[in-house]
């Protein structure tokens, strides 16, 4: 089997507990030769429990190296290291969101066109078993009624405290200045100069409640319009009602609960005869996502089905379809380009409460 050559930018969290074990898991597709963080211990820390060769804190030292793909799991925003990867003739995978602004979303895009490289966005909800299960239901129902999310939010630490992790506190200033300006100016691009719950509403939409837009998408396309958003608690709970152009709305709500261990995250869609709900569990943790099928027989009787799920981790899926894609010229199912419309989404559901009013939704 061809192995790819890879440089992980960014050993924060989600690298140590998913993306640099599973890819050590997968060794006989990748090879981890390079590992990039801004703050210099934690380079050196990921290197020596991953048993990574090379560590360096500028991800243009990456770059400049002989790997074939890049993985970004860095601080967002991404924009500038994506694009840099693409025209260095590297394969790229970037971790959600992708980025914040339409014309962050175009830059990537077009560098991923010119470059004819992969470039997938890390959408690990499309890769969970249970989800996929669930398209093929939906797929088959011709009366969906009614679709509702459900992200109710513990703060991460409660989860990632179950896992060996590392921090330090030696960014340079200059580093950390110079990511927020990168920051505040990607998300000025986006929504202008908002007010703070207005601010903390498209983090949390940008961040996290990011999963549950993209899954809507695959399984039903576009919506029509934004009808209403509404966000409470300083902008740290929202709820959204999207419209579609089959005829049925979709009320998707998203609530911070810091100190509930708790984690739940459903997507339930309803029609007259079946309900097709899946149940996923936290990104942070190794349990499997559920689905569940209430249905109405052909003899009228009631009956609940929950099917086996694999118990391979999506993140691991998506990195072996990363890795067929680069390999054997497989289609991504994530690519960048279908990420702009989640993009314009975001920035949708967050004006339609700054501005009091339903939003035409606009797509390529």
């Amino acid at each position: 089997m061809e192995r790819v050559r890879i440089g992980v930018v960014g050993c924060g969290a989600i690298a140590q507990v998913q993306h640099l074990p599973f890819l050590l898991d997968l060794a006989e597709e990748f090879q981890v030769v390079v590992v990039c963080d801004v703050s210099p211990a934690l380079a050196e820390y990921a290197a020596q429990r991953f048993h990574v060769p090379k560590r360096v804190t500028d991800y243009r030292d990456v770059l400049s190296s002989d790997v074939d793909a890049v993985l970004l799991c860095h601080t967002d925003p991404k924009t500038e290291a994506a694009v840099a990867a693409l025209n260095a003739g590297k394969h790229l995978f970037i971790e959600k969101p992708m980025c914040y602004s339409i014309e962050e979303a175009d830059e990537i895009a077009a560098a991923a066109r010119g470059s004819g490289l992969v470039a997938q966005v890390g959408y690990v909800k499309l890769y969970e078993p249970a989800y996929q299960a669930a398209r093929v239901e939906v797929a088959a129902m011709d009366d969906v009624r009614f679709v509702q999310v459900n992200h109710l939010h513990p703060d991460n630490s409660l989860h990632v405290g179950q896992f060996r992790t590392r921090r330090f506190d030696d960014v340079p200033r200059h580093v950390v200045e110079r990511a927020a300006q990168a920051r505040e100016k990607a998300v000025r691009d986006a929504i202008g100069d908002a007010a703070p719950d207005v601010r903390r509403s498209f983090d949390i939409v940008s961040g996290s409640m990011i999963h549950d837009l993209y899954g809507l998408r695959e399984m039903f396309g576009n919506p029509s319009r934004v009808v209403s958003t509404n966000t409470w608690a300083g902008g740290s709970a929202i709820s959204t009602t999207l419209e579609y152009p089959q005829g049925h709305s979709c009320v998707a709500t998203w609530v911070d609960l810091p100190d509930l261990w708790d984690f739940k995250e459903t997507l339930e869609v309803y029609g007259s005869t079946k309900r097709v709900v899946v149940s996923y569990g936290t990104g942070f943790s190794r349990v499997v996502s559920t689905l569940t099928i209430h249905e109405v027989d052909a003899g009228g009787a009631a009956v609940r089905r929950e099917p086996a799920m694999s118990w391979e981790s999506p993140f691991r899926r998506e990195l072996r379809h990363f890795h067929d894609c680069i390999v054997n010229g497989a289609a991504p199912l994530s690519p960048v380009s279908s990420a702009r419309d989640d993009v314009s989404l975001i920035i949708d559901v967050v004006r339609a409460y700054a501005d009091a009013g339903p939003i035409t939704v606009q797509t390529l």
